[in-house]
Formats: C-alpha cells, sequence, structure tokens
C-alpha cells in the first residue's frame, strides 16, 4: 500500500501561483511514476502532469504546458506541482496519484493509477 497526502491548494486570484505537494508513504517512492489528475464539479478525471520515477521524463496536458512544472524529491518520497499563471479554468479538486513503474500503462489515464490521495481544493478567482 501507498498512503498519498496532497497540501498545497487554496483561493487565488487569476494570475497568481500555488504549489502542491503530495507526500508519500508506505512503499518505496522512487518504485513509482506520480501523476496530477484533477476535477471540476460535473466533469471527468483529467490529466494534469506525471513524473517518471527517476524524475528524468515528465508530461502535461496541452492546457497546462508552459504554466505548471512537476518535480519529485525522492528523499523526501515527496512529489509537487508548481502552478503559475493560474486561471479560473484551472478551479478544480486535484489528485496526487501513483502507478507501479513496473507497469506500462499510459500515464495519463485515471486507470493506470493504483493509489490516489484524497485531493486539494484549487479555485481560481477571475
Amino acid at each position: 500500500q501507498v498512503q498519498l497526502v496532497e497540501s498545497g491548494g487554496g483561493l487565488v486570484q487569476d494570475g497568481g501561483s500555488l504549489r502542491l505537494s503530495c507526500a508519500a508513504s508506505g512503499r518505496t517512492f522512487n518504485n513509482y511514476d506520480m501523476g496530477w489528475f484533477r476535477q471540476a464539479p460535473g466533469k471527468e478525471r483529467e490529466f494534469v502532469s506525471a513524473i517518471r520515477w527517476g524524475g528524468d521524463n515528465t508530461y502535461y496536458a496541452d492546457s497546462v504546458k508552459g504554466r505548471f512544472t512537476i518535480s519529485r524529491d525522492n528523499a523526501k518520497n515527496t512529489v509537487f506541482l508548481q502552478m503559475n499563471s493560474l486561471e479560473a479554468e484551472d478551479t478544480a479538486v486535484y489528485y496526487c496519484s501513483a502507478k507501479s513503474r513496473l507497469v506500462s500503462l499510459d500515464l495519463s489515464r485515471p486507470s493506470a493509477y493504483a493509489y490516489w490521495g484524497q485531493g486539494t481544493q484549487v479555485t481560481v478567482s477571475s
């Protein structure tokens, strides 16, 4: 089992920044690829970003490319999502997720991830 706890969400004005953190516990952190997803009211959960277990490969949804940056600190068992130039459309609950690096599945699909955090609310006011 892997336990994931997100933090860093909140209310920010349009154009502002937030940094989300996800602390992992329970298993060896660098055995997992990590992902961030978000879900707005009435919408399906959507891919935001992902990072491979070693931190050398990162992936972004087109909607956040150039504004969001994913990173990880394997020594601290933590993955981050730096969000800049936030827009009202970024308002959602943001979820951290973990996928075994041994499993070859599409990182952009929620079904690829076995473990999920409880989510943290991000609200961008226009």
